[in-house]
């Protein structure tokens, strides 16, 4: 199943937390298939003074959608990362990992939904996933991944 994560951090050694998450993602979930280039970004959705960067990543992976959460919010957690957001409240973070697209599924639970809800509108998911992943079609609004862009 070929999975797409978009990943972003704002705080300390911005590479490194990239690659620590890639490689965890790697060994917890499966095999990395494509990483897009790495791109700093303003915060979205909240005010600070810490530029983001962020990156898309494809992974080729047997797990369900809800382990991959389990195992992402795990790899968050040990990178340092204690609260998530709540209720469209951003704040700085050492990591943040989406799982933005799950083959073509559609799934809408409490704890997930698929594709992300919200990766169309923000240029900092769609520049990177554009990069790896131009036409993948976005399950929903059907249509390319740079076309949404």
């Amino acid at each position: 199943m070929k999975i797409y994560f978009s990943l972003g951090t704002n705080l300390g050694d911005k590479e490194e937390h990239l690659r620590i998450a890639v490689q965890k993602i790697e060994e917890r979930i499966g095999k990395v298939i494509s990483l897009s280039a790495f791109y700093a970004t303003a915060p979205w959705g909240f005010i600070s003074e810490n530029s983001f960067l962020n990156a898309a990543l494809c992974v080729d992976t047997q797990l369900s959608p809800l382990e991959i959460l389990k195992i992402t919010q795990e790899i968050e957690h040990e990178m340092g990362r204690i609260h998530k957001s709540v209720n469209g409240v951003y704040s700085d973070r050492v990591i943040d990992i989406d799982l933005l697209l799950y083959d073509d599924w559609v799934l809408d639970t409490p704890e997930l939904k698929l594709p992300h809800p919200l990766m169309q509108e923000r240029d900092f998911v769609m520049r990177p996933l554009a990069e790896i992943a131009p036409e993948v079609v976005h399950p929903v609004f059907k249509k390319f991944i740079r076309e949404l862009l």
